[in-house]
């Protein structure tokens, strides 16, 4: 298996401290880990600002946030380049909003030269400002990928989150998108109240009604809960990791094979992935290198989404 080297809470942990929790469950079971075994996608987090102010946001995200701090083209250069290195198949970006960022036409356009890149965004004013900085990167020698949020198919239903109107402008933004030639996908949380084929076939209606591929690609995601959320869910350990997992499902879980990079407190900092940055613990490094020989502990309460619904981020799996 490739839950290997998991250290005793009274080991020394090298260069960032962790909690107890990390490495044991409040009844002193040995935690559940994943041994990261190759990198394949590297997240930049742009900055917890964004334009709207969701209150179900992943991130607490709302304008002028600065949790996680904008990132600068200086700032992700040397991990584009590190990554590189280390045989990195995708560059995603998430935020906040990242269209919010100054400097974020300019990273793509250097994070292209290497790799395909992925775009989370709502889609709505920050991007429509910046649509003709975006047509040149149409030529970068990697395709540019954009994922919008659209919560639901219903305007009103959506709109209650985002602000009336953000529906249509979320739909016009992915138009102009597409026109542009740039592929896209959306993505939303689990409409637990339909069929999984009525849910799909109202989106198509949506999609043919705004000029858009009936069968754009949707990831669908459970209820992650704000940042810093007091959840309670069951403990995942070492047994769990064994009896309920395979070899081959551990290397889909994201921090298996990607991390995440935020600037906070002025630092960058790589962490496990992209639901964990409201947790020091997953902290792991200074670089991602050094990222990748620390197991990731199963502790956070968004791990038990990953672990029971198979969740993720990522479009790589």
């Amino acid at each position: 298996m490739d839950i290997k080297a998991i250290p005793h809470a009274t080991e020394p942990v090298e260069r960032f401290e962790r909690s107890k929790q990390w490495y044991r469950t409040p009844e002193g079971e040995p935690r559940g880990f994943i041994q990261s075994h190759e990198l394949e996608e590297v997240w930049f987090h742009t900055g917890t600002a964004c334009n709207l102010a969701c209150p179900f946001c992943l991130e607490g995200s709302k304008p002028g946030d600065n949790r996680l701090q904008l990132i600068r083209f200086s700032d992700v250069k040397p991990f584009i380049d590190e990554a590189v290195s280390l045989g990195v198949q995708q560059f995603s970006f998430t935020g906040g909003e990242p269209f919010v960022n100054k400097d974020i036409v300019r990273i793509l356009d250097t994070a292209l030269e290497h790799r395909p890149c992925l775009v989370l965004t709502n889609a709505t004013e920050p991007l429509s400002k910046r649509l003709k900085q975006l047509e040149p990167l149409l030529e970068r020698p990697h395709p540019l990928h954009f994922r919008v949020s659209l919560d639901h198919f219903d305007a009103t239903r959506h709109d209650k989150g985002r602000g009336q109107g953000m529906f249509a402008r979320a739909l016009e933004g992915m138009r102009s998108l597409y026109k542009m030639g740039f592929s896209l996908s959306i993505a939303h949380q689990v409409i637990p109240e339909m069929d999984a084929a009525e849910v799909a076939m109202r989106f198509g209606d949506i999609f043919q009604a705004a000029d858009l591929p009936v069968d754009l690609p949707r990831i669908e995601f459970p209820e992650f809960h704000p940042p810093a959320a007091d959840v309670s869910v069951p403990q995942i350990t070492t047994q769990c990791m064994i009896t309920y997992q395979t070899e081959k499902s551990r290397k889909q879980f994201m921090c298996a094979f990607s991390r995440m990079v935020v600037k906070m407190n002025g630092r960058m900092r790589v962490y496990a992935c992209t639901l964990v940055d409201d947790d020091p613990d997953y902290a792991l490094a200074e670089t991602l290198a050094d990222s990748l020989q620390v197991p990731v502990s199963m502790k956070h309460h968004r791990c038990y989404s990953c672990f029971r619904f198979g969740a993720s981020c990522s479009e790589l799996k």
